[in-house]
């Protein structure tokens, strides 16, 4: 790939909820990766992941894939366990402080994240270091002055810290250290990118780039990422709210998750878990728009594509071809009524004729509920004309053959 087109696979799937900013960022990757195509030397990339508990999901290899995306560019990667930070506890994203673990808590946590992060990253071409190596050598000294460099109201400032101040809701002190500590990392390693997701802006942006700077450095380029949303399409993905895919599951399990993520949510799947290019996903897209592509093919297409890689491509092969047994064709019974298409006819129509509906409310009630296929397909008009013979599907167990 020339520059350009390394810079827009790097920036695709990022979020810096603020368009100048993004261009920013994208401008300096631009010259980082000119000056190191110059001096013949890979950029310092990092992503931080704090070990809070032993199980990683998919919303927590985002990061990972761009980490891959660089190694695969050739720059050096580093992936960093937060021993220490992990003792504070990132309040980025949260609506109270979290819980203070234990260092050995912290320790057991840590003995799988390396491993599991290998079904992404290239672990021939992986750093894996812990951040105790420097911060656990920080004195009070040290810390004072890594404070002064920041103000009160900057903290406060923040979305989740002003909520909590408007609220009277506690905000501890312990809890400002967390980006002074993770900005220090970023000088510890002397980095050029830092790759986090949006709600890491503050400690990306603010935190890293300014502790570089006071210390003499060239500061960072930040690779902000998106959010992935969980399988309901809609709320991020949590282990709290159970719409989680586990990278620790079977592929039959991992797949069959991925089917059942809504047909909006697949863009930003694409974009932020796939190996697909800017240029495919834009082909992609173009192509369900146009009706071409059937958007459960599409979305067949990326959960074998996500499949393989954290398994294998057999795996996700012999995934998608179970899931299409099992799921596709085992609620289709052998036997079934069957019923001529008139010209002309309605979806309605035909739901009337083969007498799977009491009346042309309770047929349009069952299509707004969505519970009216044809080819597994959902019929979502009732007076749009009859699409095409096929299996009728109304409800669960009540199919006609319409011919």
């Amino acid at each position: 790939m020339n520059i350009e087109e390394q810079v827009e696979l790097l920036m695709q799937g990022t979020d810096y909820g603020d368009e100048e900013l993004k261009n920013a960022m994208a401008k300096e990757l631009r010259e980082r990766l000119k000056v190191a195509e110059k001096e013949k030397r890979p950029l310092r990339v990092y992503c931080g992941y704090d070990p809070t508990s032993t199980d990683l999901h998919l919303g927590h290899t985002i990061s990972m894939r761009k980490l891959r995306q660089f190694q695969d560019l050739g720059h050096e990667v580093t992936f960093l366990i937060g021993s220490y930070t992990a003792l504070v506890g990132d309040p980025s994203d949260k609506n109270k402080a979290r819980p203070i673990l234990t260092e050995e808590q912290v320790a057991e946590n840590a003995k799988t994240y390396a491993e599991q992060a290998f079904r992404v990253l290239d672990r021939e071409k992986t750093r894996i270091r812990y951040n105790g190596e420097w911060l656990s050598k920080l004195n009070l000294i040290d810390l004072i002055r890594l404070g002064q460099n920041f103000t009160v109201q900057q903290f406060l400032a923040r979305e989740n810290f002003a909520k909590r101040y408007e609220k009277g809701e506690p905000i501890f002190l312990h809890e400002t250290f967390y980006a002074l500590m993770q900005g220090y990392d970023a000088v510890a390693m002397e980095t050029d990118v830092q790759v986090g997701g949006s709600d890491q802006l503050f400690n990306i942006i603010v935190a890293g780039r300014k502790l570089q700077e006071a210390l003499g450095q060239k500061p960072l380029v930040g690779i902000v990422t998106g959010i992935l949303p969980g399988t309901d399409g809609n709320q991020r993905m949590s282990k709290s709210t159970g719409n989680i895919v586990p990278i620790n599951t079977g592929a039959d399990d991992m797949f069959g998750k991925l089917m059942s993520v809504p047909d909006s949510a697949m863009g930003i799947y694409m974009r932020l878990v796939t190996r697909f290019t800017p240029s495919e996903i834009a082909k992609i897209e173009k192509d369900v728009a146009s009706g071409s592509l059937h958007p459960r093919d599409a979305k067949m297409n990326m959960a074998k594509e996500i499949v393989s890689i954290f398994y294998s491509d057999a795996e996700a092969q012999s995934a998608q071809e179970n899931f299409i047994k099992m799921f596709q064709q085992k609620e289709v019974p052998d036997d079934m009524p069957e019923i001529s298409l008139e010209p002309g006819q309605t979806v309605v129509d035909v739901i009337l004729a083969a007498k799977l509906a009491e009346s042309k409310s309770k047929a349009r009630s069952l299509i707004d509920q969505k519970g009216v296929r044809l080819d597994g397909e959902v019929l979502e008009r009732g007076d749009a004309e009859f699409p095409h013979p096929g299996v009728l599907q109304v409800g669960k167990r009540r199919f006609v053959r319409v011919k």
